[in-house]
């Protein structure tokens, strides 16, 4: 887009139009939003609009674009003028803070830096009509959450009819309004660098509002969640690797586990290493632990996850378990890529690129992965298969299937995490037990 001269009030929303402009490119929204927001100068406050713009325009597309369609008797837009006319929605429904008119005048007058002159009144004309009828299109967004939930709550048809299928209607509903707000912060406490006192005086003095955090598969004061801080990135207690951004349903699987100092483990699908260093602090550094992933460009998220922890145990490979490779491992987690619906509500983008078909490919990879695994463990060892999935086809189906044609494996135990029960991010997580020799 080059570089626009920008008036008062209107660069966290250009930010905003440039990013969602470069989302087309197939990069993940967060990861241009923290490119975008990296080499610009804003206040506290303009980062959070623009990230809030960002964010929200793209959960909610399906239902900004019928707002749009229903003024434009489905006229097709260009997409530029389309994303002005969504952040301009946006804002006059979702953003109560934001002066009505302002937002209006805002978007018109970033419509003409864009080059888009001679459709500002149409923009103007839009948003203003909208503003007319506030009150009525309210109440036609809630209508439209009963009437056409996809739309409505906008999200994937395919994702809303298998979840009214499997949970009926008012635990989808509350897994769509989950999955339309921002996620919290939470904080796993490293204790292979501090212990949960040091860090917690340690943010008091950096102005870390913070909550206590419990589940019963989680360890007391392990957990913490963090209401308002300032940028992570710059505390000391996070550059010192005190502690980990983490959801605590990620810990289920490390849980179940269960890995013990001393013993061999394997984390065949590490990165970016939360799992990993978790495993590393149970182990208390002491043992032989195998980093593996097929990507070496996220290997270098292990490496460098590990070295601001502490892990000095973990062997980093994008290589692990030949063919003929003796069972090394007394235990082994496969965090299996999967379709990720259990996390929609943090990976924003997520909805509108995983699809139904893709389902049965995820399916042949996490039954490879799984007899890969089978082949490494020692008997008598734990095999732990887990997702952040809510698709049965990908969990306990698939669980079973591998178990069909393996019967030296038994299933110990197995827990589904879902949001609408446990307030956190959806996972699966299954314990096998290889048998022992005889």
């Amino acid at each position: 887009m080059g570089t626009l001269k920008v008036v008062s009030g209107q660069k966290p929303r250009e930010i905003a139009a440039r990013v969602l402009i470069r989302r087309a490119s197939g990069v993940y929204v967060e990861d241009l939003l923290e490119q975008a927001l990296a080499v610009e100068s804003l206040s506290p406050a303009d980062r959070r609009l623009c990230q809030e713009l960002v964010y929200g325009v793209v959960r909610w597309r399906t239902t900004l674009d019928w707002l749009i369609d229903r003024k434009t008797q489905n006229r097709q837009q260009k997409p530029l003028l389309k994303i002005l006319l969504r952040l301009g929605l946006y804002q006059l429904f979702w953003l109560d803070r934001i002066p009505e008119h302002a937002a209006v005048h805002e978007m018109v007058e970033l419509a003409r830096h864009l080059g888009f002159g001679q459709q500002s009144g149409f923009v103007n004309a839009l948003l203003r009509g909208y503003l007319r009828e506030k009150a009525e299109t309210r109440q036609a967004l809630q209508a439209l959450k009963v009437s056409d939930p996809p739309t409505g709550f906008s999200h994937p048809q395919w994702a809303v009819a298998r979840w009214l299928q499997r949970w009926g209607e008012p635990r989808t509903r509350q897994l769509l309004e989950w999955n339309n707000t921002p996620p919290k912060t939470f904080a796993r406490v490293n204790s292979l660098r501090s212990d949960p006192g040091k860090l917690l005086d340690l943010w008091r003095d950096e102005g870390v509002d913070y909550d206590f955090f419990r589940r019963d598969w989680l360890e007391e004061n392990l957990v913490f969640e963090l209401r308002n801080h300032p940028p992570l990135s710059r505390l000391p207690s996070m550059q010192q690797g005190f502690f980990y951004v983490q959801d605590p349903s990620t810990l289920l699987a490390v849980q179940k586990l269960d890995p013990h100092p001393g013993e061999s483990v394997l984390d065949l699908c590490a990165a970016p290493g939360g799992k990993l260093c978790y495993i590393a602090q149970k182990m208390a550094n002491q043992g032989r632990l195998t980093a593996n992933d097929s990507n070496p460009d996220r290997l270098k998220l292990v490496r460098q996850n590990c070295a601001r922890l502490g892990v000095k145990l973990a062997d980093i490979t994008a290589s692990v378990g030949q063919s003929g490779s003796p069972p090394a491992f007394d235990r082994i987690l496969i965090d299996a890529p999967c379709s990720n619906t259990g996390v929609m509500r943090r990976r924003v983008d997520l909805r509108w690129r995983v699809r139904l078909e893709e389902l049965n490919d995820l399916r042949q990879t996490q039954l490879r992965l799984l007899s890969q695994a089978s082949a490494l463990l020692k008997s008598g060892g734990v095999l732990v298969y887990s997702t952040c999935s809510l698709e049965p086809e990908e969990n306990a189906e698939l669980v079973r299937a591998f178990l069909q044609e393996n019967h030296e494996f038994t299933l110990a135990n197995e827990q589904e995490l879902l949001p609408f029960v446990d307030g956190v991010d959806g996972a699966y997580v299954a314990r096998l037990e290889k048998s022992p020799s005889r």
